[in-house]
């Protein structure tokens, strides 16, 4: 955000999305500029949208600023608002006080609700997106956010990290100033840093072990069950299975030259199927049928009493051993 001098500010934001970082990066900016029109400690009020009367907040916001142009009145978890009291904010929004700035934040609020819409009509920038990043695009905002602490990340670095930690910037963030402040010399953070110094909290994604079932890659995918104390191995194996019928027809275009359709064949973005033909090289056509056929034996063992996960386990090392 620029200073009160060179854009006015709007008489309401709303600050919405799941990255809490990105949020507080926001609010802290909007502060700033606050401060700089006369003294906060006198001129702002912080609610909680939890427990907040719309009443309340309506009487906060036309209440006249203290020696300073303008009030911030900031309403965390305005998703949680409820709905009379939403309502009385609405309405205040259709003739907002010039003297103060209403800071909603929210991690979720959808656009057909009359909040958001009553919002979005202050300005154009009166809703500002926070929407997090793509997992895939996290290793390079982790190398971007390390650059912030003093220090640098190697590819691999910043993917091991996602991959321990999660995919919360906040949590990302806390642990590359861990990691910056125990750096030493000049040289990038390399990935064994990352493994010695950062513990793993984030659960491996179905997603993750699907992708390496893909790959072929038998002790990956042994090494993510044992992360994965959540994951149903009926759901494991169905989305195993879909994904072996993905690669039996990106092998079917691959033989006609036609793996450029793969996208619109499977009915997905190009970027979810970018590796799916160098997958299915790593298998022949007979044992992607097999793999297919065995998960049905597998799946029916699960059912008749057989212990699930030593079931799904069994049929992968079935599957992927060579």
């Amino acid at each position: 955000m620029t200073t009160p001098k060179n854009t006015e500010l709007l008489p309401a934001y709303l600050v919405v999305g799941e990255d809490a970082l990105k949020r507080a990066a926001v609010l802290a900016r909007l502060r700033t500029r606050m401060e700089a029109y006369g003294d906060l400690s006198f001129n702002s009020e912080d609610l909680n949208g939890e427990a907040v009367a719309g009443a309340d907040v309506v009487t906060a916001c036309n209440t006249m600023p203290f020696a300073s142009e303008k009030r911030l009145v900031y309403v965390r978890n305005a998703d949680k608002l409820k709905k009379a009291d939403s309502e009385a904010v609405v309405a205040y929004l259709k003739a907002p006080s010039p003297t103060t700035v209403l800071a909603m934040e929210a991690e979720k609020l959808a656009k057909n609700t009359r909040l958001y819409k009553a919002v979005a009509a202050v300005g154009k920038s009166a809703v500002i997106d926070c929407t997090p990043p793509k997992r895939y695009e996290l290793p390079r905002q982790v190398r971007a956010m390390a650059t912030a602490h003093g220090v640098t990340f190697t590819e691999g670095a910043a993917s091991k990290l996602v991959e321990l930690v999660g995919e919360s910037t906040v949590h990302l963030d806390n642990e590359i100033k861990k990691i910056a402040l125990a750096h030493r010399g000049r040289d990038a953070v390399n990935e064994n840093e990352v493994i010695s110094l950062v513990a793993r909290t984030a659960e491996v994604k179905p997603w993750e072990l699907v992708d390496a079932f893909a790959a072929r890659d038998l002790e990956k995918c042994l090494r993510y069950l044992q992360m994965m104390e959540s994951a149903s191995p009926h759901a494991l194996i169905a989305m195993c299975v879909n994904r072996t019928r993905e690669l039996l027809c990106a092998q079917s275009l691959m033989r006609r030259g036609s793996v450029a359709q793969l996208p619109r064949a499977l009915g997905m973005p190009d970027w979810k199927c970018k590796h799916h033909a160098t997958w299915a090289r790593q298998f022949t056509s007979s044992e992607l049928r097999r793999a297919i056929c065995t998960a049905r034996d597998a799946e029916r063992a699960m059912k008749s009493g057989a212990d699930p996960d030593a079931a799904f386990c069994d049929w992968l090392v079935a599957t992927l051993k060579r």
